[in-house]
């Protein structure tokens, strides 16, 4: 492309030649130029209508804050609507977890009422209705105070169940002798020896010598020593004024002072002291007193862990521990 640029003045004219590279860039180039002062222009126009009130600028700027709210305040009751329903999935597992903590409650031996009108329970309970962000934050606040309080009711369910844990442990309903064969149950029988009536003050288990003798409960040794009547005996402590005594071992696996666990072997079975024969001879004491150590071997297939703890009171006085029977 030529270019003659003529200046009437000076009476001269010059040829300008443009390619068709420099064609575009000039092309290309003024565009660039148009659109910067066309944005300027618009952008200080704008900004001077919006200062000043112009009636149309202003129209404008009011619409398109107005869609901006809009598509905010969208986003936020979107957000807000999915928040919402999150809440509500929890308030229901929270009410099956207050459902199911009742039903724990009763066999930790807890009142639910007692423990419903202490803590309180419920809440705004959320529904299809859109919730306010106060709303919201409230509700919030509710299920948080809602799961401490069924935290501290697990806590406390939690200490009953191990209380009763604990004190099932303690009490003799652990068969003494593995598969062992009950003889001679308690109460008056004929004396094997003298021929006498007397007061049989336990149980008797027919067994090999060396046969295991375990522990019918967990306690404290509080006598290991060699007795006329009872040959080699133990005497564990399991609190609450409750003792078993193992009689006749051959060999004492424990000393006094030992801590020993439900199930644990302490001695072997023997004939020792007034035997006619090897067997185990098991007693049980609760005060100073002979039960019937059956009731308490039974009480562990039949009765609830929190019966057993009823189950060591003294019946009517059967003979004083410390007047040893023939065996």
């Amino acid at each position: 492309m030529h270019l003659i640029i003529t200046d009437a003045w000076l009476a001269k004219s010059r040829a300008i030649y443009l390619s068709g590279t420099k064609l575009v860039l000039a092309g290309f180039l003024a565009a660039f130029a148009l659109m910067v002062v066309a944005a300027g222009l618009y952008h200080w126009v704008f900004l001077k209508g919006a200062r000043e009130g112009w009636p149309v600028i202003g129209s404008l700027v009011k619409l398109v804050v107005k869609d901006e709210f809009e598509q905010r305040d969208r986003f936020m009751r979107e957000n807000l609507d999915v928040m919402a329903k999150r809440l509500g999935e929890m308030q229901a597992k929270m009410m099956q977890l207050e459902a199911l903590g009742e039903r724990v409650s009763g066999l930790a031996g807890v009142n639910p009422g007692e423990i419903r009108s202490t803590m309180g329970s419920g809440g705004a309970l959320v529904g299809s209705r859109s919730l306010t962000m106060d709303e919201l934050q409230a509700t919030l606040a509710d299920l948080d105070r809602l799961t401490d309080q069924r935290v501290d009711l697990m806590t406390v369910m939690e200490s009953r169940l191990f209380d009763q844990k604990i004190k099932k442990l303690m009490v003799p309903t652990q068969p003494p002798v593995a598969g062992g064969v009950l003889g001679s149950s308690f109460g008056w029988r004929i004396d094997p020896l003298n021929g006498r009536s007397a007061l049989h003050t336990g149980l008797d288990f027919p067994s090999e010598p060396g046969t295991s003798i375990l522990a019918a409960a967990g306690g404290i040794v509080v006598t290991q020593e060699y007795h006329p009547a009872y040959g080699n005996m133990v005497e564990i402590d399991h609190g609450n004024d409750l003792i078993t005594r193992y009689a006749h071992a051959s060999r004492v696996l424990v000393k006094k002072g030992d801590l020993i666990k439900r199930g644990q072997k302490i001695a072997e079975v023997g004939t020792t002291g007034r035997s006619t024969g090897p067997h185990l001879h098991f007693e049980v004491l609760v005060q100073g007193v002979f039960q019937d150590p059956q009731k308490f071997l039974m009480a562990g297939q039949k009765m609830p862990s929190g019966q057993l703890a009823s189950a060591a009171t003294p019946n009517q006085p059967a003979q004083a521990a410390q007047l040893p029977r023939p065996k």
